[in-house]
């Protein structure tokens, strides 16, 4: 794995995004998939909102996914197989990098046909400790006609549009680049999260 952390860290130092193809195995991709899925279907997964606990608004004009989130608490083999890979990422990002990273949070995320997220950062007006942003995504067989492309707006103007391919994760400072997740008409799974301090 350290060989993907470091691809995914020199992405980031290059170009304020990093980018890793493999971050997930085949396998633990497609078994995160089926649990999101099951989620799904028994209708476990919550609308999701914007701004933290102590301020949260729901427009389905400004984000329209669903969401649930991940917990060791759920004795989930394969959940805890994930939050241990981000756990090892964390140790190396800290030991290369010195950030400081105390925590995380992830949630599984359903964009269904039609939904949407617009432009926005990810760290709370009233909280700073999300420091960076982490997006793992889960759709196998993903074409350009699906949409649902990641889009960052860079300082100089640019903006980059990243595809949700299975297995592939992205991670940016969660104060420093606004983005939002485009229309998708087909269903857009990811596990979305914070590294903390």
């Amino acid at each position: 794995m350290q060989k993907i952390f470091e691809t995914l860290i020199d992405s980031y130092v290059d170009n304020k995004v990093g980018i890793a193809e493999n971050f997930l195995n085949e396998s633990l991709a497609a078994n995160l998939k089926d649990n999101l899925y099951l989620l799904y279907a028994q209708e476990a997964m919550k609308n999701a909102g914007t701004g933290n606990e102590e301020l949260i608004l729901q427009n389905k004009l400004i984000r329209s996914d669903k969401i649930y989130w991940l917990d060791r608490n759920h004795n989930d083999l394969f959940e805890n197989e994930f939050l241990d890979l981000i756990e090892q990422f964390v140790i190396y990002l800290n030991a290369t990098c010195y950030t400081g990273i105390t925590g995380f949070e992830f949630h599984y995320a359903m964009y269904e046909a039609g939904s949407f997220y617009s432009r926005h950062f990810d760290r709370f007006r009233n909280d700073d400790s999300r420091q960076f942003s982490l997006i793992t995504y889960l759709n196998s067989d993903w074409i350009y006609g699906h949409g649902g492309e990641l889009c960052i707006y860079h300082e100089a103007g640019h903006q980059q549009l990243v595809a949700p391919n299975n297995g592939k994760s992205v991670f940016f400072k969660s104060n420093e680049l606004e983005h939002e997740v485009l229309l998708t008409h087909e269903p857009r799974m990811s596990i979305t999260g914070w590294l903390k301090r």
